[in-house]
């Protein structure tokens, strides 16, 4: 392995959202550690560049809906059935306005809601539904490793004078859900540093997929919020992932590391 204090051999991770444009990224990072990794979700996005990872039965696709306790529940105890343990749980999948494509109104008076609790829902009860899942097999095991994914929405409000007309503005629901991210990693850290669980905070920052269609003008305004005066490349996310889910981070719970360009801090 390329280094041996954030080996991920012989260790098995769910990844949830782990189809998603940063979420593939990571997938592939723990791979190249060593890991298997089962991604729970609707449908296989990954493509032909993971095959081999398949192929060597390294990675597989478990035919989830996350927003269903019990499809959660099935999902987790096949996961198990297949390995015989589970090491890891990174909780990555969003979904609802704000995440997944799909916007919502920023204006709070217009906001409904169904659009509120599915926002909600998609940021921290998902995560909260996932975690439940998972400690009966961390507890019977003896120990286990949680890592969050939060967002800097999270730890700062959206600068709205960066937005123009015609791109979607950062709803309410995204923040709000995932500033509950951190405080339950808090939470968790705490309830379950008794049963040998960790539980840790990635909080990404600035990450857009830039295409031909993005509106550059609003990138480089967004650009500009950060220190760096860049926004970020998915495979930057991938350091802080590999320490807070190898054995390099044994001493460290309740941690949230933010990986942001320094947008956060000014």
């Amino acid at each position: 392995m390329k280094n041996d204090l954030f080996s991920m051999e012989n260790k098995v991770v769910i990844f949830t959202g782990g189809c998603g444009n940063l979420g593939q990224v990571m997938v592939r990072s723990l791979l190249d550690y060593g890991a298997t990794v089962a991604v729970p979700n609707r449908s296989d996005k990954f493509d032909a560049s993971f095959d081999e990872y398949k192929n060597a039965g390294k990675l597989k696709v478990f035919l989830a809906d996350l927003k269903s306790t019990e499809s959660t529940r099935e999902a987790f105890a096949a996961i198990h059935e297949a390995y015989g343990k589970i090491d890891v749980l990174v909780n990555c999948a969003a979904y609802g306005g704000g995440a997944g494509g799909k916007s919502c109104e920023f204006r709070l008076d217009k906001v409904d809601d169904e659009t509120w609790n599915e926002g909600i829902d998609g940021t921290i009860g998902v995560i909260f539904r996932c975690t439940r899942e998972v400690i009966g097999y961390f507890k019977k095991q003896g120990y286990g490793n949680i890592v969050n994914v939060g967002s800097m929405y999270g730890l700062i409000s959206p600068d709205f004078t960066i937005y123009g007309d015609d791109i979607p503005w950062s709803p309410p629901t995204y923040g709000t859900g995932k500033a509950g991210v951190r405080q339950f990693t808090r939470y968790s850290a705490a309830a379950l540093a008794r049963d040998n669980i960790r539980v840790n905070c990635l909080t990404p920052g600035p990450f857009p997929v830039i295409t031909d269609k993005s509106n550059m003008e609003f990138i480089g305004r967004l650009q500009n919020k950060t220190m760096m005066k860049r926004t970020g490349k998915a495979e930057e996310l991938c350091g802080a992932l590999l320490l807070l889910a190898s054995d390099a981070s044994s001493f460290m719970t309740a941690t949230n590391i933010v990986v942001d360009g320094g947008m956060t801090e000014w």
